[in-house]
């Protein structure tokens, strides 16, 4: 059931890391990490963002890398940011609930 409920939680995650700014997947597990969500792994990322670009919510282009062969980069499509708010809206909603369930007042 948990990893079930994560699968949602991390495409919803990633889409906004990539909202911020144009980035790779490394980069994206690097700042998933850093935030706490200790949860993700490569094998888990590099098939999302395939996904993601599939269902057109990320395009990507390849980029000269200092340190190696080229980099794919990933930016939101308009589709994406659509996919996005839906998300927020829906995870405001959802954690709302969850915590005045989990953390009752009295």
């Amino acid at each position: 059931m948990f990893s079930q409920l994560m699968k949602g939680v991390l495409e919803g995650c990633v889409l906004a890391i990539i909202a911020e700014e144009e980035t790779y997947g490394y980069e994206i597990m690097e700042k998933l990490t850093a935030r706490g969500f200790r949860f993700a792994k490569e094998g888990s990322i590099y098939p999302l963002l395939l996904r993601l670009e599939r269902e057109k919510l990320i395009e990507s282009s390849l980029r000269p890398s200092s340190s190696g062969p080229n980099r794919k980069y990933y930016r939101l499509s308009g589709e994406g940011a659509n996919q996005l708010a839906q998300f927020r809206g829906g995870w405001e909603e959802l954690s709302q609930a969850v915590d005045a369930i989990l953390q009752p007042k009295g």
